[in-house]
């Protein structure tokens, strides 16, 4: 099998920060493995990926696109009312200074694309399928295959958490279906030769034409190197729950610590709350008024890599989200043998088999915790379950999830595009 020489386009790709640039850099640099790749990035990537041993000019190109990206952010920044707030308005604003990135990108890479100094284009991030690319068009015309993807993100908002919703300062999420009126986003989806689907609620904003050519591979994986121990299982002690993530309204962990509260009276069990947000004083009054404090630790931000060694001390992964569209957080759990409860919504939902972990209904607030409430009694009272389910979990991110393995999935693709298989990859 011949290796692809590829054009990665991966305007946000960060091996030193979390969330999208992650997954950015983290599939971007895996599919070295499976591609001669070339990654074309933004300037403010520059440094971090440098220090990660890449050669700039050789492996990888940064556009410096702040021209027009540096005041759009601070405009953003005020528009979405607050740091971590009103998400959709910063993927609007961001898709803006896309535009200006992709012509700077062709203006210096169009000939060579043109030519055929590559086989494939493929542009990894932006993630959101809101963001159209006009290089799609062209590449078509020059039939050199585009390949976008994995696009996620849009889940609806669940009509029990309007308020959420607009603690969020999501006010652009009502009218979101706009971007469909975005300059080149018809032209993008008829153009891609391979759309790399992210979710099943991706999956459904795209016109049932273009289908045929979708790929369902969920956007997250994991780094074994940065997730290689092993969760702790001590039938003798009380059990560990813990919840990562940011403490904002839609991520539930005060749903959690309500749902905890009987049990954390009893001393059954320890939860640990890793992260820090709006949430978190709040949280930290509650349990003190409840008298709790010696059953719960508030552990603030942590690095993400040393995150592990806390996660490690618990044997369960209790997260409450109610609007996830990938679910990292899941995956890094699963992998180091925690035993998850999700809500059964989103990304987390899709990644969650009943033979690794627990699903509970999405419903009112009051709903949830009390069915995390009842998931959590029934563990505690079945601990014997865990150990079969941790093993389980951990087979499933290692067969299905390491970034290696996704890696395997595109290099797939891209023989289906290239016309090298007639049968259409289904890895799920």
């Amino acid at each position: 099998m011949r290796r692809p020489r590829v054009l990665i386009i991966a305007e946000a790709a960060n091996p030193e920060w979390v969330s999208v640039p992650l997954v950015g850099w983290s599939l971007a640099y895996a599919l070295r493995d499976v591609a001669d790749v070339h990654i074309v990035t933004q300037i403010r990537n520059r440094e971090a990926i440098l220090k990660a041993g890449l050669v700039e000019g050789v492996d990888f190109t940064a556009i410096n696109s702040e021209k027009i990206a540096r005041p759009l952010w601070r405009i953003g920044g005020f528009l979405r009312g607050g740091a971590g707030k009103g998400w959709t308005t910063t993927t609007a604003i961001n898709a803006i200074s896309y535009y200006y990135f992709e012509y700077l990108l062709w203006k210096k890479f169009g000939k060579a694309i043109s030519s055929g100094k590559y086989d494939i284009v493929h542009r990894v991030t932006p993630l959101s399928p809101t963001t159209p690319s006009r290089i799609a068009a062209k590449c078509r015309r020059v039939n050199i295959p585009f390949v976008l993807g994995p696009l996620n993100g849009g889940v609806p908002w669940p009509k029990e958490f309007d308020a959420a919703r607009r603690q969020e300062k999501e006010w652009l999420s009502y009218v979101r279906n706009a971007y469909k009126l975005l300059p080149g986003y018809r032209s993008t989806l008829k153009s891609a030769s391979a759309l790399v689907i992210g979710s099943k609620d991706t999956l459904a904003q795209i016109p049932g034409k273009y289908h045929s050519k979708c790929f369902y591979v969920p956007e997250n994986a994991i780094d074994p190197a940065r997730f290689s121990s092993v969760a702790k299982f001590d039938k003798n002690s009380s059990l560990r729950v813990c919840f990562v993530g940011r403490l904002v309204p839609y991520k539930g962990p005060d749903m959690l610590l309500e749902a905890a509260m009987p049990l954390l009276r009893e001393k059954r069990i320890h939860l640990d709350i890793i992260g820090d947000g709006p949430l978190l004083q709040s949280m930290r009054d509650l349990a003190e008024s409840a008298d709790v404090g010696s059953t719960v630790t508030f552990h603030g931000w942590v690095d993400h890599s040393k995150i592990q060694e806390v996660m490690c001390r618990s044997q369960v992964f209790a997260f409450p989200s109610i609007r996830e569209f990938g679910g990292g957080a899941v995956l890094e759990a699963m992998a180091l043998g925690l035993v998850p409860v999700v809500v059964d919504y989103a990304g987390p939902a899709e990644l969650v088999t009943p033979d690794v972990g627990f699903k509970v209904p999405i419903g009112r607030r009051q709903d949830i915790v009390s069915a995390f409430n009842e998931k959590l009694n029934m563990l505690v009272a079945n601990q014997d379950l865990l150990q079969s389910m941790s093993i389980s979990a951990m087979a499933r991110v290692q067969a299905l999830f390491t970034w290696k393995v996704k890696a395997k999935q595109i290099a797939e693709i891209y023989q289906w595009v290239l016309d090298e298989r007639k049968d259409k990859p289904d890895f799920f």
